[in-house]
């Protein structure tokens, strides 16, 4: 549509043009005397075009004329630019492929060639941008050529060129010093090195992963446990990495524990749904007992866990039942109810038998006792607590005055 009526306008402006110069009968006298030249007004008017359009065309050639030598300084210019542009590409290709020590000469070129701009007042804009990367290239290719002296004047250089207006080229340098000080098994500097981020780029994902392998390799384990904890919330890791990731941070959270009160302490900084996870309780609780810590208060931990034994797979209700054991002397009545009550529950169950049967022996109820731990001895798979309970049987017949059953039980106790 818009063609259209362009080709009607034009059209018209031909029409116009025919109408006007086709009737138009004026003149043009030009007076020199002794002379007079008299000219049709259409030929003054196309002659005038006509001078018009030479000198607008001579002023052109001119201008363009004069334009040369700054045409040539440009052009060279765009020459040296699309030089250090391309090296600069070239070294970012032979770093990846793994040639290291041409993608370093290839970045040095970069740089050689971004000076010389720099010193005829041609650099482009981002020539800081430029420079900073270029740095952290040869950086990098020092790193992986272990040329740690090229690499820190190199990785100096570049967070100079990027601390001026390029935050985000900055973080990624930090970053990268990050990642190197942990290859070269230094988790301080890395640890440094992130200080020095913003507090957005602080709890970036990768960040956070670098900051707990460097937390982890340098045993600050409470804030290694905090990082994992925030990298579980983002979904950093699949819910089953996440759980072993935690636990295992806060296992050797409380390992790194000397005293009851250090434990306690460490216990209490653990989240409510990470004290209720069972190996953990389970590990708190025997590590409480180790350290000489209440009885009562080891129970407390494990009630948690006790409430879903049920659930529990084998190997677990066996620690269960040895965190337990440790305390029976002591053993209360509440606590007495949820054995018997779990027993009766569950009546075959050869570690609820052999919990229950160790009760009983501490109560000094020899008759259940026994009836108990000859059954618990005859289904429990775990060796420990198999000899366990041929022990206590043999004790019990010892105490009958039955020594023929006493050597028996002796005999099987020792025989696992």
């Amino acid at each position: 549509m818009r063609a259209a009526l362009w080709l009607l306008a034009l059209f018209g402006v031909a029409v116009a043009i025919a109408l006007f110069a086709g009737n138009n009968q004026g003149t043009v006298t030009l007076f020199w005397p002794p002379h007079r030249l008299d000219l049709s007004l259409n030929l003054v008017v196309l002659g005038l075009l006509a001078v018009f359009v030479f000198l607008h065309a001579a002023l052109r050639a001119l201008a363009a004329l004069f334009d040369l030598p700054r045409q040539a300084l440009r052009w060279r210019a765009q020459q040296k630019e699309r030089a250090m542009h391309a090296s600069l590409v070239d070294a970012i290709a032979q770093l990846l492929s793994g040639r290291f020590i041409r993608a370093r000469k290839s970045a040095e070129a970069a740089l050689v060639q971004e000076a010389s701009l720099r010193a005829s007042g041609e650099a482009p804009a981002h020539a800081g941008r430029l420079r900073a990367l270029a740095h952290l290239l040869a950086a990098e290719s020092g790193q992986a050529l272990q040329d740690r002296t090229a690499r820190d004047q190199h990785l100096k250089l570049a967070l100079e060129h990027a601390n001026g207006g390029v935050p985000d080229l900055h973080e990624g340098t930090l970053l990268r010093a990050a990642r190197w000080a942990l290859d070269d098994r230094e988790p301080d500097a890395a640890i440094g090195w992130l200080r020095g981020l913003s507090q957005g780029a602080a709890r970036r994902m990768l960040t956070l992963r670098l900051k707990l392998k460097a937390a982890r390799l340098a045993r600050h384990t409470g804030e290694a446990l905090d990082t994992a904890r925030l990298l579980a919330k983002h979904r950093a890791f699949s819910p089953s990495a996440a759980q072993s990731i935690v636990r295992g941070l806060a296992t050797e959270l409380l390992n790194g524990a000397h005293d009851v009160t250090q434990l306690q302490r460490a216990w209490a900084s653990l989240e409510p749904a990470e004290r209720q996870m069972p190996e953990l309780a389970i590990h708190a609780a025997q590590r409480l007992a180790a350290l000489g810590g209440d009885a009562a208060q080891v129970r407390e931990w494990l009630l948690p866990v006790w409430e879903r034994q049920a659930s529990l797979s084998d190997s677990l209700k066996v620690k269960l039942v040895r965190a337990l054991e440790g305390g029976l002397d002591s053993l209360d009545a509440p606590w007495l109810a949820r054995i018997e009550a779990a027993h009766r529950a569950n009546p075959r169950d050869a570690s609820l038998q052999y919990l229950a049967g160790m009760a009983c022996l501490k109560r000094q109820l020899w008759g259940k006792a026994q009836q108990l731990l000859m059954q618990a001895a005859l289904g429990l798979q775990d060796v420990r607590l198999h000899r366990s309970a041929w022990r206590a049987l043999a004790e019990l017949a010892e105490e009958r005055g039955d020594g023929v059953t006493a050597g028996q039980a002796w005999k099987r106790a020792a025989s696992e």
